[in-house]
C-alpha cells in the first residue's frame, strides 16, 4: 500500500515515497597392498579411476579427451534402436535392485538421473541436442559440463555420448556437493546427478517436456526417460520416487477489498478471475504513476488459467489474507484500511487455497469481532488458517494439516501492527518474538509436525533488502527448529537467505493485489517447493505480475521476469551461497 500503518520501529512512509532500488573400507588382512592395488588396476581397466593423473585440485579432476569404446557404442546407437529415446538418450526402465555386473567389475544400479544447473537459472528444461552442443563447444548458453566423477562414465553412456575432444568442456568433481558448490561458482555450466542426490541448492530441469520435480512432475518414476547404470554398493537402495514426493505453493499478500473488489464485483469479472491467470509479457514501459513510478505495458500471452492449475494441483497451497472478512464489510475505494466480503473467500478455496495467515497488520480493520467473523467465514468455507484467535493462546495455535502423508506445521505471526496483537483476554494476532517462535515450533513438534514452517509479517514496506532485527528474530526461529520461514508484508519480492542449511523468504510480494502503481508492487514470486518426507528437494521461484489490479500472471523468468529475479537475488547477495 502507498501509505504504511506499520508500528514496532518500521518508519511511517508517505503516498510519495519512491524507496530506492537495489539492486572407508577396512580390512584386517595382511593382503591390503596387494588387494588395494589389484582394486585400482580393475577401476582404470573400467574408467572409473585414471591412473597418472594429478587433478587441479582436490574437488576438480580434469577430463581427458577422446571416446572409450563403450561411449562410442553408446553414441553410434540411433535414436529409433531399442534402449534410446525418441532423442537418443536411454530410455529403459529401472530396475528394482542392484544390477548384477560382470565379474570383477563391482555391482551396478539403475538410477534416475536429472540434468541441472545453478539455483538461479532461469531455464526449465534442457535436451540431448543442449547436451551435445555444450560437448562441442557450440552452446549460447553453457560453456562445460560437470559431472561427479565416479559416475561420470555411466552417464555420459546413458546420453549416448562421448567424451569431448577439448577437455575443457568436461569438468569431473568428488561428490556432489562439491558439484552444488562449482555450480553456483561457475553458473554457465549444466550438470547431471542421480535423483536421489539433488538438493535445493541446484536447479533441478526437465528433459524435454518431463520433470521429475514440482507440481508437474511425472507421476511415477517409469514415466521418467533418464537411467544410468552407476557404480554402486549391493546395499545401496534405489531412492527418489516422484509417487513420494509432495508439493507446497506459496502466495504473498491477498487483499479482496479496494481495487481488487472493484474488478471482481463493479467490474464484472467474478470471483474466480483472480487465480485464472495465465503468461504475460512486458511490451514496454513509460511514464509515470502518480507516485512517479515507471510502468509497464503488458500483453496475455495465453495459457489462462495456468495460475489455478499450479495452486489446484500442489498438495499444499498457502497464502498470506491481508484483510478481515466480516459479515458487515464495506468497499474502501481509498485508504488502508480494510474488510473484504465473504462471499469472495470462495475464489481461494475453488482455486485450490490450503491455509491462509491472518496474522497481519490489518486483520484487526474491523475489530476484534470482525477477527472472530473472519474465522467463522473461512470455517464455513473449509480454508484453513492461522495466526489470529480469540486470544493468545488460540492465535499461537499452530495449524497441522496433511501433505502426502507428511504432518506440516504452520505457524503465523505479526511484527508490524503490535496494537492488533492479541493478549489472554484479547482478540487478535500472534505477536513475533524469539521467545514464541522456541515455544510455538515446539508444540507444533509435539502435536506431530514432521514439517514446521514459520509465516511472519515482518519487514519495511518497498524494501527488499531484511533489517538486521528481521535476520536475528528469523534466524532464532530457525535454531529452535522450524524448517523454513515465509515471509510477507514488504509488498515487493525480496532476500532470501540460507542459515545453517534452512531458507529464508523473506518476502514473496504481492500476489493478489491492487498496487498497480509501480512495477515492483505490481511483480512477485510465486514459490513452488518439492520435499520427500520431512526434507526438502527443490525451491523454484517463479515470477508474476498482476494485471487489471487482480490477477497474478506467470512472467518468463529468463525474459521479463528477470527484473523481479534480479531484485530478489541483488537483495540476497551475502546471504544466497547458492
Amino acid at each position: 500500500m502507498p501509505f504504511s500503518r506499520t508500528l514496532s520501529a518500521v518508519t511511517v512512509r508517505t503516498p510519495g515515497y519512491r524507496p530506492r532500488r537495489r539492486r572407508s573400507r577396512r580390512t584386517d588382512s595382511g593382503l591390503l597392498p596387494f588387494v588395494a592395488l589389484v582394486a585400482l588396476l580393475a577401476l582404470a581397466g573400467l574408467g572409473i579411476l585414471s591412473l597418472g593423473r594429478t587433478p587441479a585440485s582436490p574437488d576438480l579432476v580434469a577430463a581427458p579427451g577422446g571416446p572409450s569404446a563403450a561411449h562410442s557404442t553408446a553414441a553410434a546407437r540411433s535414436p529409433g534402436q531399442p534402449g534410446t529415446s525418441p532423442s537418443g538418450a536411454s530410455s529403459r526402465q529401472p530396475s528394482t535392485g542392484v544390477a548384477s555386473a560382470p565379474p570383477g567389475s563391482g555391482s551396478v544400479a539403475r538410477v534416475a538421473i536429472v540434468p541441472v544447473t545453478d539455483f538461479r537459472s532461469p531455464v526449465a528444461s534442457t535436451s540431448l541436442a543442449d547436451v551435445e552442443a555444450v560437448l562441442a563447444g557450440t552452446s549460447e548458453r553453457w560453456n562445460a559440463l560437470s559431472l561427479v566423477e565416479r559416475d561420470a562414465d555411466a552417464i555420459l553412456a546413458a546420453l549416448g555420448v562421448a567424451r569431448p575432444s577439448d577437455p575443457a568442456r568436461l569438468v569431473l568433481v568428488r561428490d556432489a556437493a562439491t558439484l552444488a558448490e562449482e555450480l553456483a561458482e561457475h553458473r554457465d555450466r549444466l550438470a547431471f546427478l542421480r535423483a536421489d542426490e539433488v538438493r535445493p541448492s541446484v536447479r533441478a530441469l526437465g528433459w524435454g517436456p518431463h520433470a521429475l520435480f514440482g507440481v508437474d512432475r511425472v507421476a511415477t518414476i517409469d514415466a521418467w526417460t533418464l537411467f544410468a547404470d552407476v557404480p554402486a554398493a549391493r546395499s545401496e537402495p534405489l531412492a527418489y520416487d516422484p509417487a513420494a514426493a509432495w508439493t507446497l505453493v506459496a502466495g504473498g499478500d491477498i487483499l479482496l477489498d479496494r481495487g481488487v473488489y472493484k474488478t471482481i464485483e463493479l467490474d464484472g469479472r467474478g470471483v474466480d478471475f483472480p487465480f485464472d491467470g495465465g503468461t504475460a509479457e512486458i511490451t514496454s514501459r513509460y511514464c509515470c504513476s502518480s507516485f512517479g513510478w515507471e510502468l509497464p505495458r503488458t500483453r496475455r500471452t495465453g495459457n489462462e488459467g495456468a495460475m489455478r492449475r499450479l495452486l489446484e494441483r500442489a498438495d499444499l497451497a498457502i497464502a498470506n489474507f491481508e484483510n478481515p472478512a466480516p459479515n458487515e464489510f464495506s468497499f474502501h475505494t481509498r485508504g488502508t484500511t480494510f474488510t473484504a466480503d465473504p462471499a469472495l473467500i470462495d475464489g481461494l478455496t475453488r482455486a485450490g487455497l490450503d491455509w491462509v495467515s491472518l496474522a497481519n497488520n490489518h486483520i484487526r480493520d474491523a475489530g476484534g469481532q470482525g477477527i472472530i467473523e473472519t474465522i467463522d467465514n473461512l470455517d464455513a468455507r473449509g480454508l484453513r488458517h492461522g495466526g489470529a484467535g480469540a486470544d493468545i493462546d488460540a492465535a499461537r495455535e499452530p495449524s497441522l494439516l496433511d501433505a502426502g502423508g507428511v504432518q506440516v506445521g504452520m505457524i503465523g505471526y505479526d511484527a508490524i501492527a503490535a496494537s492488533y496483537n492479541a493478549a489472554p483476554d484479547r482478540i487478535g494476532n500472534a505477536p513475533l518474538s524469539a521467545r514464541n517462535c522456541r515455544e510455538d515450533v515446539r508444540k507444533a513438534r509435539d502435536a506431530g509436525a514432521d514439517v514446521v514452517i514459520v509465516f511472519p509479517h515482518w519487514g519495511l514496506e518497498y524494501e527488499a533488502e531484511p533489517t538486521a532485527g528481521q535476520r536475528d528474530v528469523g534466524h532464532a526461529c530457525l535454531d529452535a527448529g522450524a524448517d523454513m520461514i515465509i515471509g510477507n508484508h514488504a509488498h515487493w519480492a525480496a532476500a532470501v537467505e540460507i542459515h545453517d542449511g534452512k531458507p529464508i523468504w523473506y518476502a514473496l510480494g504481492n500476489f493478489v493485489f491492487d498496487q498497480v502503481w509501480s512495477e515492483p508492487t505490481m511483480e512477485g514470486i510465486t514459490l513452488e517447493l518439492t520435499f520427500v518426507g520431512a526434507e526438502l528437494r527443490q525451491a523454484r521461484m517463479r515470477p508474476h505480475i498482476i494485471l487489471d489490479r487482480a490477477q497474478p500472471n506467470f512472467l518468463d523468468p529468463a525474459g521479463d521476469g528477470r527484473v523481479v529475479m534480479d531484485q530478489v537475488f541483488e537483495a540476497s547477495e551475502g546471504l544466497l551461497p547458492w
